[in-house]
């Protein structure tokens, strides 16, 4: 029996995530926020850590330390040497470096040729909407980088709006605009398109976010099928830092289990998102105590709380197929 079972284990493969992202020693975003979630979910998780923060940059102080394409490349170079370079895919989230940016290409670059079914989820964190203004956070050399280089090896992006309006040059006022600018971003290279956030006006009214999804296919006779999907969330009156990190790694986990149902693997992703949220929140305002507005600390992720909510997510979210 020991034996079959043993077979039964083979058989469910270990799936194996190279992260690419900053680290913090308190808190939750980048690499602290993908890991917990993608681990919890069943995959084994190499971690290069671009950064190593005491905590991240919201708070009014923070130290630490910067990876350089250099270092990037000799930490790659060990692995590489003991031939344990093998993936099955490649997270990366926030880098304010154009040359570690080229860096991480080349390794996918080289990870894709040893592993044609290598997928590189790549989340472009350039910029975001503040009142509808966008601007970026990143120095705007990291967009030709992003826009050339990074998108057409990316097998999955999750832009917000600005950012899929960045690497287009396409404004988006409305939905057909924004699935408009998911076919652009297609033919650009990624099957997998989330925008995971926008300032269009959802169905359901003003106190609800929408986040839109495209899976593009090609069958076997070349032909090729794109599903769509709209996704409307109920928004937290809050300023949470990591969520986007989260995202990513959820969507890579659930995309693998459910490969060809986008719809599913967002709702199970947005209901998670929704629950760590809600009791991210509640928490915070707790310890804020009454009238009193949570700081950066009372806000971070309550991720090892939600532990049961990441691994099998009640879905709370639905999403409609356009």
């Amino acid at each position: 029996r020991a034996a079959r079972s043993g077979a039964a284990m083979e058989s469910e493969r270990e799936c194996r995530v190279l992260s690419i992202q900053s680290h913090v020693v308190r808190g939750y975003v980048g690499n602290k926020a993908a890991t917990f979630p993608l681990q919890v979910l069943g995959f084994e998780v190499d971690t290069v850590n671009s950064v190593q923060f005491s905590n991240h940059t919201g708070y009014a102080h923070w130290k630490g330390q910067v990876l350089n394409s250099d270092e990037l490349h000799e930490l790659y170079e060990g692995l590489k040497l003991n031939k344990v370079n093998q993936y099955d895919y490649v997270l990366t989230g926030y880098t304010r470096d154009t040359s570690f940016l080229a860096m991480v290409v080349d390794i996918v670059q080289e990870l894709k040729q040893q592993n044609s079914n290598l997928v590189y989820v790549c989340d472009p964190v350039m910029g975001d909407k503040w009142n509808g203004e966008g601007s970026m956070y990143v120095p705007k050399d990291l967009l030709p980088v992003y826009r050339d280089k990074v998108v057409p090896v990316a097998d999955i992006i999750t832009p917000n709006q600005f950012e899929a309006e960045l690497l287009t040059g396409r404004k988006i006022q409305t939905e057909k605009e924004a699935l408009e600018v998911m076919d652009m971003l297609h033919a650009m290279g990624p099957e997998t398109v989330v925008i995971t956030s926008s300032d269009l006006q959802a169905p359901l009214g003003n106190d609800y976010l929408i986040a839109l999804g495209s899976h593009r296919k090609t069958k076997a006779d070349g032909t090729k099928v794109t599903q769509r999907i709209r996704v409307e969330s109920p928004k937290v009156d809050a300023v949470f830092v990591g969520t986007g990190d989260l995202f990513a790694a959820m969507l890579l986990a659930w995309t693998h289990k459910h490969p060809n149902n986008l719809k599913v693997a967002c709702e199970k992703t947005v209901s998670a998102m929704q629950h760590v949220l809600q009791r991210t929140i509640k928490s915070a305002k707790a310890q804020a105590g009454e009238g009193n507005k949570p700081n950066s600390a009372q806000l971070e992720l309550r991720m090892v709380q939600s532990k049961k909510d990441i691994e099998n997510p009640e879905i709370i979210v639905k999403a409609t197929v356009l």
